[in-house]
């Protein structure tokens, strides 16, 4: 496990914290009381069960979500302020078959320039200077649906790291990513946020990885039935009764 520089020294002065959190939707509770405290630097993981809540909880802290409870992110000089996220959502489909380049991918979220008319010198030395933080240079002129899943990532990572983020938000980022390519892409996660000093928020079905990456795993059905190290985590009651009842499925 990586060892975080931020632990539970950092005396809130980068973090964001989670107070009470609670969701309900009709009359479905679908989180209730969720307490998290996330340093800066640090990358952890929601794990949990189709249905448990992490995407809801994900949504909430981007905004997107009506939620009882606090949301609080803390910055030198910041503190109270909204923070700038980049959010990377669960991976979307594109027909092989579309014309649609990277580049025309990222003229269309970031400028008003139509992307029939082309891509500009000055933008696409700037798209260039994006996929390098990804190392995904060689990527600009491949057409979106022939990308492979680990390409694909890089590119939607590297749209979320524009501006620099103070936070990194994940939605089952390892998803439709080949064994190689995950490590690939979580080796790369670890760079970016010592690089940046940017704390990592991602959901995922893949325990096998998140010794070696994660500071912290939160293990959430419908409220945090666990947190702590990967390790406390995997081995411990909370994660063999939730994901072993009824046959739950990771």
């Amino acid at each position: 496990m990586r060892t975080s520089l931020h632990g539970a020294g950092c005396g809130d002065s980068c973090c964001l914290r989670v107070q009470n959190l609670s969701v309900k939707i009709g009359n479905d509770q679908i989180l209730s009381n969720i307490n998290l405290h996330v340093h800066c630097g640090e990358m952890v993981a929601l794990i949990g069960p189709n249905g448990a809540g992490k995407s809801t909880f994900l949504k909430a802290v981007l905004g997107q979500q009506e939620h009882d409870g606090i949301i609080v992110f803390s910055s030198p000089g910041q503190r109270g302020h909204k923070p700038k996220i980049g959010y990377v959502p669960q991976t979307p489909t594109f027909d092989p078959g579309d014309p649609v380049s990277v580049a025309d991918l990222f003229v269309c979220c970031q400028s008003k320039r139509p992307a029939f008319l082309g891509c500009s010198k000055a933008m696409r030395k700037s798209i260039l200077e994006c996929l390098h933080r990804v190392h995904g240079e060689d990527l600009i002129d491949k057409r979106i649906g022939t990308l492979s899943g680990g390409e694909l990532q890089r590119v939607l990572l590297a749209l979320a790291l524009e501006p620099i983020p103070n936070i990194l938000i994940l939605d089952e980022p390892l998803s439709g990513v080949d064994v190689e390519g995950q490590t690939d892409l979580m080796d790369m996660l670890d760079e970016i946020r010592d690089t940046y000093d940017l704390s990592i928020l991602m959901t995922t079905h893949n325990f096998s990885l998140l010794d070696r990456y994660a500071d912290q795993v939160v293990l959430i059905d419908h409220g945090i039935a666990a947190s702590g190290t990967p390790a406390e985590v995997l081995s411990g009651e909370a994660f063999s009764r939730v994901f072993h009842r009824g046959g739950a499925k990771e």
